[in-house]
């Protein structure tokens, strides 16, 4: 068992104070801290505290895969650990984005290295060739677009704006309520002319603004709308925003995110466990590249974007049952009077304490997390008994 130190990263739209509150340390100039990554991803790589010194877990991972992944992983997924675990504390809205699965991730990683595109290119799609799924946990209440709306109701919420220039998109979602319409009419959004997209962000806006003072089925996203335009304003984003499922994601639900699903983070601090990837395909609240062929063709606008409730699998063990390879999520409520041992023996797994003090023990090693803390339990920290008080999230690859 090795104690992880972990990178944050500063991007802007990260909450100055959630993630230093969850660490118990201070943040003196009051930057953003938008996330914590725990894992071997090459760009912040977790460190590993061993025999006194720091080691790279990627490093460590690369000079033994076989030790530090165990056989069987390392020959399924070719040496890579392959999920990312992260807290994530949103402040300002994330953009609206989608992922591929494997084959449309490596077919495009493969067509972008035959055409020279370099890596770093602002137009650059495909970074790599893994797919990224997620799961977001919640820690507070969690704002969240997620999945395209029924044709129907996409319909009628960009009626009540009554805004001109949507009156012909709202006719088609009418006269085609299919799934495929509302792609299609993000796609035309996402296409607006340039010249024209100010006027149209700018009655969206001001209509939404009216709208989210008025009770309606649609009054919270609305009010998302009003709130966001001040992260991102005069983004077509905001407009595309509506054609989407608006929730709020309650502490201990997660939220499942395929291949092909339309997301977007709004406001909140939760725990995130992904693929080990980068492969991120935008459409809008940003001011980042946004390919929209590309988005048409991975898009799928009859995904399920689920929120889910942990399935309790052993005394103090809840899972979040996902469909992928990649990882899996368990949430571990380890008590005083109820020790419990950690699953998935044989597997390489990252363990973060959330709340509270725990004691880890395998062996004869002795290894204490703190709220923030976490370690990283290799293939052959077998029979981890867990002590003391303390919520945990325990990550591991996936069937």
């Amino acid at each position: 068992m090795d104690l992880l130190r972990n990178t944050v990263q500063p991007y802007a739209w990260g909450s100055p104070t959630a993630i230093p509150r969850l660490l118990g340390v201070d943040n003196p100039t009051g930057a953003p801290q938008a996330e914590l990554w725990m894992g071997a991803h090459p760009t912040a790589p977790s460190r590993l505290i061993r025999g006194g010194r720091e080691v790279s877990l990627d490093q460590a991972i690369a000079a033994a895969p076989e030790v530090e992944l165990g056989a069987a992983t390392a020959e399924r997924f070719n040496g890579r650990l392959p999920f990312l675990l992260k807290i994530l504390a949103a402040k300002k809205a994330l953009s609206i984005q989608l992922h591929p699965d494997r084959a449309q991730a490596e077919a495009g990683f493969t067509a972008e290295e035959a055409r020279g595109v370099p890596r770093d290119a602002r137009e650059r799609v495909y970074v790599d060739d893994w797919p990224k799924p997620e799961i977001l946990c919640a820690l507070t209440p969690f704002e969240v677009l997620a999945g395209l709306r029924s044709a129907p109701q996409a319909a009628e919420i960009l009626s009540q704006l009554e805004v001109d220039a949507l009156a012909a998109l709202s006719g088609d979602l009418r006269a085609d309520p299919k799934p495929t319409t509302v792609a299609r009419v993000l796609a035309t959004l996402l296409s607006w002319p340039q010249a024209e997209r100010a006027a149209l962000v700018g009655d969206v806006v001001e209509a939404a603004t009216r709208l989210a003072a008025e009770p309606s089925e649609f009054q919270a996203a609305y009010d998302a709308v009003t709130r966001v335009a001040k992260d991102h304003p005069g983004d077509i984003g905001l407009v595309c925003s509506l054609l989407m499922n608006h929730a709020v994601v309650q502490p201990g639900q997660a939220l499942f995110m395929g291949a092909g699903g339309v997301h977007a983070y709004i406001r909140g601090t939760g725990v995130e466990l992904m693929a080990n990837s980068d492969n991120v395909i935008r459409a809008g609240l940003t001011p980042k590249h946004i390919d929209v062929p590309e988005l048409v063709r991975v898009l799928d606008p009859e995904v399920a974007v689920p929120i889910l409730t942990a399935r309790q699998i052993a005394p103090g063990v809840e899972e979040f049952e996902t469909p992928v390879p990649e990882f899996r999520l368990r949430r571990l409520n380890v008590e005083p009077s109820m020790p419990l041992t950690a699953p998935g023996d044989g597997l390489p797994r990252i363990l973060l304490s959330v709340k509270g003090e725990a004691t880890a023990i395998s062996g004869d090693q002795t290894l204490e997390l703190q709220r923030g803390q976490s370690c990283y339990l290799s293939p052959t920290d077998v029979n981890v008994m867990l002590a003391g008080a303390a919520t945990l999230f325990l990550a591991s690859p996936g069937e």
